[in-house]
């Protein structure tokens, strides 16, 4: 049984190909758009859990993705992630302000890595489970 599905939005096939494998191996069923533009296509039409976003990509980059992302009633409420080897502190402030919920640096840290992954997809599920039916408090 699946952990759960992620999209990676990712222009860099070995870069993808190294996160895909960590990500199956823990159980987590992925799959791949290989620019930003095919990245939002793809988040609207599966629905992932979770979405990890390259920053620096063609067609439309991480930053542009992120905020279409988080500006449509359809996606906003998906976990999305930078992950990009932008490090410096003002490139994660605007990744951030451009809607990302996190942030990870490329090279990724395979423990660390699985440990953030694991942390957004439970702040999801517990948002989810949080919601009570509006009829709960009317009388």
């Amino acid at each position: 049984m699946s952990k759960g599905n992620i999209l990676i939005v990712e222009d860099n096939i070995d870069n993808y190909e190294l996160v895909r494998f960590i990500l199956e191996r823990a159980g987590y069923e992925v799959f791949l758009a290989m620019n930003g533009r095919d990245g939002v296509a793809a988040a609207r039409l599966q629905k992932p859990d979770l979405i990890l976003m390259d920053l620096t990509m063609p067609e439309m980059d991480g930053w542009r993705a992120a905020e279409k992302l988080k500006g449509d009633d359809a996606t906003k409420s998906i976990p999305l992630y930078a992950l990009t080897a932008h490090a410096l502190p003002s490139e994660r402030k605007r990744a951030l302000e451009a809607g990302c919920d996190g942030y990870v640096s490329k090279p990724i840290h395979m423990a660390g890595f699985l440990e953030v992954i694991e942390n957004a997809l439970s702040k999801k599920e517990k948002k989810k489970n949080t919601k009570l039916p509006r009829n709960q408090f009317m009388r």
